[in-house]
């Protein structure tokens, strides 16, 4: 059999397409396995193979590293142009391969289990957010139902549930239903304030966190998923670079010379960019209420131009590029002493 030097790999929960060509670019393999034929097929299998970046291929790097393969894992828009026809597995793995040996191509660093970790630390939070969301407006969907409205906030919620105990002009079974809305709204709260010790915990542990967190705009979260997301800062060229990754520059709709320019990519980790954009939303509020001492010259020209959620999608462009340049350097922010160029 001839030496196979490349192996696209398209992986699910308990099938895997191989495809696989020799020095020649011909197709020499075209296998389909279970979990514990990958195994056994790998353990003495020639050393590349390409995955596709999706849910388990952390875990399948890793394990076919260990077998002394060179594993490269390739997000899947990147390997759609190369899909010949059709959508299947076979197909896939073909175009894995045959993305694979382009020298342009950019591929997913492998995460560690203790990075997942983390990961899934930052997304059981969102998680709980969600619902605690969900459960209050449910609660107060119900308490209008009966007459009872509360201000807006989340701090509103607890004296909305002590005043629903205390009307008995309201039927037992509604208040009965309440007070289980209730114990199910505490615990969403104390599983969240547990969950958020140990994110504050492990953004207090890295010194480069600490310092991304000193960005106005930024703060402990932030700097956290910067941090967890983001892959060697020194693979970009720019702090652009960066932002584009993160998909805050606009599109490119360029052409005969003529220069168009649209909306944001909205490329990359949405997590991320939500956050950033949060964040960025949030100084614009003390900016625009006279409550923020650090506004440059070019934020508040440019919030007399554009709409507040347009500038907000450019003081986080903005705040992604200061966030690389303290990531590649190793500095720390300093606000300039004239408020002209930075935040």
């Amino acid at each position: 059999m001839e030496e196979i030097i490349r192996i696209g790999v398209d992986t699910s929960k308990s099938v895997f397409q191989l495809h696989g060509v020799n020095a020649a670019e011909q197709p020499i393999l075209r296998k389909k396995l279970s979990r514990r034929e990958m195994v056994k097929f790998f353990e003495k299998a020639p050393p590349t193979t390409a995955l596709e970046a999706c849910g388990g291929s952390h875990h399948w790097a890793r394990l076919l590293g260990s077998f002394g393969h060179d594993v490269k894992l390739i997000a899947p828009q990147l390997a759609k142009p190369y899909v010949k026809r059709g959508k299947n597995d076979a197909a896939d793995a073909e175009a894995l391969c045959e993305a694979m040996s382009r020298p342009t191509m950019r591929f997913v660093p492998v995460k560690s289990a203790e990075q997942q970790a983390a990961l899934m630390l930052v997304g059981v939070r969102e998680r709980l957010i969600r619902n605690r969301t969900q459960l209050a407006n449910a609660i107060r969907g119900f308490a209008m139902e009966f007459g009872i409205v509360a201000a807006t906030g989340m701090c509103r919620i607890e004296p909305l549930l002590e005043r629903i105990a205390a009307d008995q002009a309201l039927p037992e079974l509604a208040r009965e239903l309440f007070a289980m809305h209730g114990v199910e709204y505490r615990d969403l709260l104390a599983e969240t304030k547990v969950v958020e010790e140990k994110l504050t915990a492990l953004h207090r542990s890295d010194q480069c966190s600490r310092r991304l967190a000193e960005i106005p705009g930024v703060g402990p979260v932030g700097a956290s998923l910067l941090m967890m997301k983001t892959p060697d800062p020194r693979t970009f060229k720019s702090g652009r670079d960066f932002a584009a990754w993160i998909g805050l520059t606009p599109k490119d709709h360029s052409t005969a010379g003529k220069v168009r320019l649209g909306v944001i990519t909205r490329a990359g980790d949405e997590m991320l960019r939500s956050v950033l954009v949060v964040g960025a939303t949030a100084l614009l509020q003390h900016v625009r209420t006279g409550r923020s001492r650090h506004a440059s010259r070019w934020l508040i020209e440019l919030l007399q131009r554009k709409k507040p959620k347009l500038v907000a999608v450019a003081l986080a462009n903005k705040i992604a590029r200061i966030a690389w340049k303290l990531m590649v350097s190793g500095e720390t922010y300093r606000r300039p002493e004239e408020q002209t160029q930075a935040i």
